[in-house]
């Protein structure tokens, strides 16, 4: 299976780097599955109906969110009527909308995705770990899907790596996302399960991690607070490419990073295997 992964898109500069750079790379990588973290898709913050539209116009299987998943009270609606539209699975009981989805591909396979947030420096939420044990009881790997992609919204490095080698060999892939920085440690853990701190952002990184500078930088110097909004300069696009066998372990991880000021990868090149 061929999975592509899109990282957190922040505001108008990160949906004009996904209208941009996402054609000629699904053009030469071909995935069978598009998901895209959409979490601070609208200006920043959240998601609406009319984003969720237009990230799905983009090809887009499976939009996950994360921290900001209820910022925007129109996301209230979507998540009841769109499951392909993943909240945190952790997330206490009752919360509306779904922590996982499973999409059959053209071909009849199907990609499960499961989204997990920190408990690190982030507010109070259930144990990530602990939640998707209990879900991988209830859900096994040939009989509900055949591959299976966790998107790990956390705050810590530590806390996201713990989550990789609990989950070596019983996901294909643990992609960290949230911190929007794309991190140079994608690999295979040893029981075939992908490995990515962070995926990086689809936004402007002459910024503070998406957010204007003038607007982030007076938070570090004790001056007055001011409200935060996303930069608008040229995005880069950042997203990871998977490959998995029939055994849902991954065969391949190749980082993609396009545009922008951050230093390009070529496509083709750079994968892990």
């Amino acid at each position: 299976m061929k999975i592509l992964f899109c990282g957190d898109v922040v505001g108008k500069s990160g949906r004009q780097a996904l209208k941009t750079h996402l054609p000629k790379v699904c053009a030469y990588y071909q995935p069978d599955a598009l998901i895209i973290n959409g979490e601070n898709a609208a200006h920043g913050f959240g998601i609406t109906p009319k984003i969720f539209s237009e990230l799905k116009s983009l090809g887009a299987d499976i939009i996950t969110l994360g921290n900001h998943t209820f910022d925007k009270t129109e996301v209230q609606g979507l998540l009841q009527e769109e499951p392909s539209l993943v909240r945190p699975l952790n997330y206490p009981e009752g919360t509306l909308g779904q922590g996982f989805y499973i999409h059959t591909l053209q071909n009849g396979g199907r990609l499960a995705v499961v989204q997990l947030i920190g408990r690190t420096f982030m507010r109070p939420v259930d144990d990530p770990f602990e939640c998707i044990n209990s879900w991988l009881k209830s859900h096994l790997f040939g009989r509900d899907f055949d591959a299976l992609v966790i998107d790990f919204h956390a705050e810590a490095t530590a806390e996201k790596r713990a989550l990789g080698a609990f989950l070596d060999g019983k996901a294909s892939a643990v992609l960290g996302t949230h911190t929007h920085i794309p991190t140079a440690d994608a690999f295979v853990l040893p029981g075939g399960t992908a490995y990515q701190t962070d995926v990086g952002m689809c936004g402007d990184y002459l910024s503070i991690i998406g957010m204007r500078t003038q607007d982030a930088l007076p938070r570090f110097l004790g001056e007055q607070s001011h409200a935060l909004a996303p930069a608008e300069g040229t995005g880069t696009f950042c997203a990871t490419y998977l490959e998995t066998d029939n055994l849902g372990r991954t065969i391949k991880i190749t980082p993609i990073i396009l545009g922008g000021c951050l230093q390009e990868t070529s496509l083709g090149k750079g994968g892990t295997q």
